[in-house]
């Protein structure tokens, strides 16, 4: 059941709207395209985790919880700057990437 949540958070991710506006994606712009190419790659890299019994339903619903907290800070750095991401929110967004990565990686290749 915990392996299922990735896919609503997934399929969120890729409402891109034309435009910006708070809280929008804008399909144009590089920096929210390049933060939302890793979320998608991180919840596949999640799924199949999930699919090959790599992670344990506890591990997927810690994984989760904090692709979801990497999203909200994501809608609201995006609704400071009308739709868009500051290089500086970037750089914190991709560090809290790599930290979540690092996290699969460790969750995924540990023994249960």
């Amino acid at each position: 059941m915990g392996g299922l949540m990735f896919l609503g958070s997934a399929a969120a991710q890729q409402d891109n709207t034309s435009g910006a506006g708070a809280g929008q994606v804008d399909p144009g712009h590089p920096r929210v395209n390049q933060v939302n190419q890793r979320e998608t790659n991180q919840q596949n890299r999640i799924a199949n985790g999930v699919k090959n019994g790599q992670l344990t339903p506890g591990q997927t619903a810690r994984l989760e919880r904090g692709e979801q907290r990497l999203q909200n800070n994501e809608k609201k750095d995006m609704a400071k700057d009308n739709g868009h991401l500051t290089k500086q929110d970037q750089r914190q967004l991709n560090k809290e990437a790599n930290h979540m990565s690092n996290r699969i990686a460790k969750d995924k290749h540990s023994a249960k």
